[in-house]
């Protein structure tokens, strides 16, 4: 007796394309969300890359002996004495930002400072709470050398201009999450942990004084755009699977950062009793 119903399903070329796509991506959206991701429910615990401290300070010390010995007092200025001065001010800036405390708990209290503003600008929608591991506050400052006279012009005063040169074991290690909002609000993270250690910076910059015809006197230092700035950055993206120093990412930490120096390479010192903040964005706008 022949049964009236097929034995097996036989889909059609069209209903068999259909569900081995189907199958494709529930295999790829396994993978990712149990992978790389991880629910927003039960989040795990994040590693973060360490800074080689010692490798800077060699490096630093290994450039700062070649660099001296290029340096020719009969061609330029000798801007010794400002680097001196400028390295007596970076300490102090790096003493209150631990509240004049030293040892650990003077990196505490830093460290803490650091996440807090971390977290007043970051953005709550995409990115999860930022934890701020470590941080190094760097041993030295900038140092300046080549300082000269460039000859302004008619009625303009002359600019001073000299080279800069900042390398230093300033690093920040942190770790964060991106915010994935689809299908709904924070259905996945995406775990990050950065290192991110400065290498080098040089840049040539420019001193005008204030001048005497202007309503709001003003000293204004500028940072060449034509800057050079090395970033080391180590990174580790991902949950149960992570994958380490991405070079995208490098470039956009990179990038982000020389985005935000070249928008405030300009620094305006009003003259104490003759200028103030509002006489100065006026004049700038005009």
């Amino acid at each position: 007796m022949s049964s009236s119903f097929p034995l097996f399903f036989q889909p059609t070329f069209t209903q068999g394309l259909i569900i081995g796509q189907l199958s494709i991506l529930i295999l790829l959206g396994t993978i990712l969300k149990y992978l790389f991701l991880e629910s927003s429910q039960y989040p795990t615990a994040s590693y973060h890359q360490q800074v080689d401290n010692d490798a800077f300070v060699r490096q630093r010390n290994f450039q700062a002996r070649h660099s001296l010995s290029e340096y020719d007092p009969d061609a330029c200025e000798s801007t010794e004495w400002f680097n001196v001065l400028l390295k007596q001010v970076m300490d102090v800036y790096r003493s209150k930002l631990r509240d004049d405390t030293a040892g650990i708990e003077g990196d505490e209290i830093a460290r803490k400072r650091i996440e807090n503003y971390a977290n007043s600008i970051r953005p709550a929608g995409f990115v999860d709470h930022i934890t701020i591991h470590s941080v190094n506050l760097g041993l030295s400052a900038p140092s300046l050398l080549n300082a000269r006279i460039q000859e302004g012009e008619k009625n303009s005063p002359s600019e001073i201009e000299f080279d800069a040169s900042y390398m230093d074991t300033v690093s920040l290690s942190l770790s964060t999450s991106y915010l994935f909002n689809y299908p709904t609000a924070s259905f996945a993270r995406l775990p990050i942990s950065l290192t991110i250690a400065l290498s080098q910076f040089k840049s040539s910059i420019s001193i005008r004084p204030p001048s005497p015809l202007s309503p709001a006197p003003t000293l204004t230092l500028t940072i060449s755009p034509n800057f050079v700035l090395d970033l080391t950055t180590t990174s580790l993206m991902g949950s149960r699977a992570k994958l380490a120093n991405v070079p995208k990412l490098h470039e956009l930490i990179q990038h982000q950062v020389r985005r935000v120096l070249a928008t405030r390479a300009t620094f305006n010192f009003p003259l104490p009793g003759l200028s103030h903040a509002s006489q100065i964005n006026k004049d700038i706008k005009s």
